[in-house]
């Protein structure tokens, strides 16, 4: 079974579309030892195809669209967040303090993009804030622990860092034999909410074949895995609404390259006025995407039944960095950390220096599938009513990543520059050049309707 086919089963796709996805193969990528290109090909083609078959089912076509997967379009989008400029400035993607550093028996790997988490990670070490020289005080005062005893002192403290572990470090874990229990991607019906009020998808108007067309998504969603499947399915015509809470902006850069298609607002749900609105909004979406670690959100009464009973008929899907079960379940987690804990960066890496994936893999590759899965739910829906749940987590796509290994090496970078699945526009943001969608079939959508705006500037409104 190929990694498309793997995907496409777990998507419960009929086997009978598959040949309708093509691949047009860019030779000369930098090699890396696990097989991302395969991985991102899959991702990507089914997700397209997902697409292809709500497109056509709601347009009433004959037949399934054909699906273009192309490496070079692939390559691009998976490295979007460095191909994109604003008014000429390159992204900043990693902060000083997020790295690789050398313990007394080992590595970790810490993650301090966002203030509070650099600003607990400091705190758990014992090195104060205005310190000048951040980076030579947290090395040294790593240069003096264990792993292990980092990894547990930041999580305690609510920061990230992780402890390098090889493959078969991993194996042993209860985290990993957790994981591995679960589907790549999880599928359950929600049984015994009523749908007798779902709202029904109409057919498609004239122009690109937009299956998400009249689809409204409430993006609960930050850093990329997640955002990556929203603005997809904006993209697919869908109207994805994305909210935070005010307190928490999101990296700038970030938000730029995730947010094509897609509208942003912020509401606090802790606030009754705030709520009322979210609530107004949530009795007339069609999808809930979440990205939070699990339990985050209880508080606000959003687990899937909940949802489903307030929105009958509703797709909600979830997104975790380790999974919802296991000692793990209720970390938080990004993809650099779950590639240093997996095995990845091991593999990866050398003797003297551990390794990293040449993309962010695994954000993006959950983000495509977690697309597919929401764009399967819809199509899934027009058969039989009813609210649906799907969940995907970075660290089970990881093990679908070192499961394939036998297939061999293949890098994912495109060879010879990427101009070809670049572009630029204008935007309320600046002149922004940015990595066109690699999601293709005939008749589908090339570029995102609108560009991205301003963090939390829009209304709490659908269109």
């Amino acid at each position: 079974m190929t990694d498309m086919d793997c995907a496409w089963a777990a998507l419960g796709g009929d086997p009978a579309l598959l040949p309708r996805v093509s691949t047009v193969v860019r030779e000369g990528v930098p090699a890396a030892r696990l097989p991302v290109r395969e991985l991102a090909r899959a991702c990507v083609g089914v997700c397209a195809l997902a697409a292809a078959e709500l497109g056509a089912r709601r347009a009433g076509l004959a037949e399934v669209p054909r699906v273009r997967v192309d490496d070079g379009a692939v390559g691009t989008a998976f490295v979007s967040e460095r191909h994109l400029l604003v008014d000429g400035r390159a992204p900043v993607t990693f902060a000083p303090l997020s790295r690789f550093w050398r313990t007394a028996d080992g590595w970790v790997r810490t993650h301090a993009n966002y203030p509070h988490h650099r600003g607990r990670l400091l705190a758990a070490l014992g090195v104060a804030e205005g310190v000048c020289d951040p980076v030579a005080a947290v090395g040294s005062a790593l240069a003096e622990r264990a792993s292990l005893e980092v990894e547990e002192a930041v999580y305690a403290a609510g920061g990230l860092a992780v402890a390098l572990r090889t493959p078969e470090e991993w194996a042993a874990h209860g985290q990993a034999a957790a994981v591995r229990r679960r589907p790549l991607v999880e599928w359950k019906r929600l049984d015994g909410v009523s749908a007798s009020h779902a709202r029904v998808l109409g057919p498609l108007a004239e122009g690109p074949l937009s299956p998400a067309a009249g689809v409204r998504v409430l993006d609960l969603t930050r850093v990329i895995a997640g955002p990556v499947a929203t603005r997809t399915l904006a993209l697919l015509g869908a109207d994805v609404l994305r909210v935070d809470p005010p307190g928490m902006p999101e990296l700038l850069d970030q938000h730029t390259d995730t947010g094509f298609g897609k509208r942003s607002v912020t509401l606090d749900l802790a606030v009754r006025a705030d709520r009322r609105v979210f609530e107004d909004l949530l009795a007339e979406a069609d999808v809930v995407v979440t990205g939070y670690r699990p339990g985050a959100l209880e508080r606000f009464a959003l687990t899937p039944d909940a949802l489903a009973v307030r929105r009958p008929g509703l797709v909600v899907a979830q997104l975790s960095a380790w999974g919802r079960t296991g000692p793990w379940a209720g970390r938080r987690g990004f993809d650099s950390l779950v590639q240093v804990a997996t095995g990845i960066a091991a593999a990866e890496g050398s003797i003297r220096m551990p390794g990293a994936l040449p993309v962010q893999a695994l954000d993006h590759g959950t983000g495509y599938l977690l697309a597919a899965a929401v764009l399967r739910a819809l199509t899934d829906r027009t058969e039989e009513s009813g609210a649906r749940l799907v969940r995907l987590s970075l660290a089970r796509t990881a093990a679908w990543l070192t499961d394939g290994i036998e297939h061999g090496p293949g890098g994912l970078e495109v060879c010879g520059g990427p101009e070809a699945w670049l572009a630029e526009r204008d935007s309320r943001l600046g002149r922004l050049r940015y990595a066109l969608p690699p999601v293709s079939f005939e008749g589908g959508p090339g570029d995102w309707s609108r560009p991205p705006g301003p963090w939390g500037a829009d209304e709490a409104v659908w269109r």
